[in-house]
């Protein structure tokens, strides 16, 4: 009687300072005072509570079974919170690294296995490295060059397409309706929806408009990263993203047939003499209108 007494008071914080004392040295303090201290920092729309004390109390004579009950929509509510600590640190501590390049820049970054990738303009790599001893895997987005150190299976995955490696080096390029992969050291395994290529030294696998095509490179790394931007009969759309992605430039285009097959380099460190390359070998001529605006004029064939 003199526990119910107790609670009673320490429930409505009514215990004197003598009386606090003896009450916290009771067997189940530990338990009342971490059902309250847990009850403040959660909000439950259904929480079941004594309406009175005496209701609380046949309610806390059974300790072994109707204790837990009381306790039950806490539980409920901690096993949310527990769930939703872990998703947190599921997708917020997973310990992804992104490296992202902008337009007239590339960059080189090493992977936690030792290989290096290196970013044309306008690209992204993103990987899970408390993943990685496990599984090297990593997404791309734009152009990248990759020397991958031996190891287990090495995969670039890109919205159209997957390149699978133990330890080579190879350029990959996935831009829209343009995949390409270069191998220049080792076997690359690449697959593209139904197809399914391996490459060797200077092979190339090449998807550019929904249409498939293989073919030998004599460079022996990709050009770009040496500062050039090389082209195979490619149409002239995408020599001119690219050129816009290197020097973070706009063109507008009059009477020009965008769709002619353009093969050559171009510099990526002087805008007139880039523009030159392309241009008078295409019949075309150009105007530059300010620092990031250019006009291509010619005639459609």
């Amino acid at each position: 009687m003199i526990e119910d007494d107790l609670l009673k008071k320490w429930l409505n914080d009514e215990l004197t300072d003598a009386e606090k004392e003896a009450f916290s040295k009771q067997n189940d303090y530990a338990i009342n005072r971490g059902v309250i201290d847990n009850a403040k920092h959660f909000k439950a729309s259904h929480f079941s509570k004594a309406e009175d004390f005496e209701t609380f109390k046949k309610s806390y004579e059974n300790k072994s079974v109707k204790r837990f009950n009381w306790i039950n929509p806490l539980l409920r509510i901690a096993s949310i919170f527990i769930i939703g600590f872990a998703v947190y640190f599921t997708f917020f501590n997973s310990d992804s690294v992104k490296v992202k390049t902008l337009l007239a820049e590339n960059t080189s970054a090493e992977l936690p296995d030792l290989s290096e990738v290196t970013l044309n303009a306008d690209s992204e790599i993103a990987y899970d490295a408390n993943a990685w001893s496990s599984k090297r895997s990593l997404n791309l987005k734009g152009e990248a060059y990759f020397k991958v150190a031996k190891g287990k299976t090495f995969d670039v995955v890109t919205k159209n397409g997957i390149v699978t490696v133990v330890g080579t080096e190879f350029n990959v390029k996935s831009r829209t309706d343009y995949f390409e992969v270069i191998c220049f050291e080792g076997i690359v395994k690449v697959t593209s929806g139904s197809i399914t290529k391996q490459l060797t030294l200077g092979e190339t696998f090449r998807i550019l408009n929904k249409t498939f095509t293989q073919d030998k490179t004599t460079y022996s790394k990709p050009q770009w990263t040496q500062n050039r931007s090389s082209f195979k009969s490619i149409p002239l759309k995408e020599v001119f993203a690219e050129l816009e992605r290197q020097y973070n430039i706009k063109i507008a285009f009059k009477n020009t047939d965008l769709s002619r097959s353009f093969t050559g380099v171009f510099v990526n460190d002087n805008i007139e003499n880039a523009l030159i390359s392309i241009t008078k070998p295409m019949n075309l001529t150009f105007e530059i209108s300010s620092p990031n605006q250019v006009l291509i004029n010619g005639n459609k064939n």
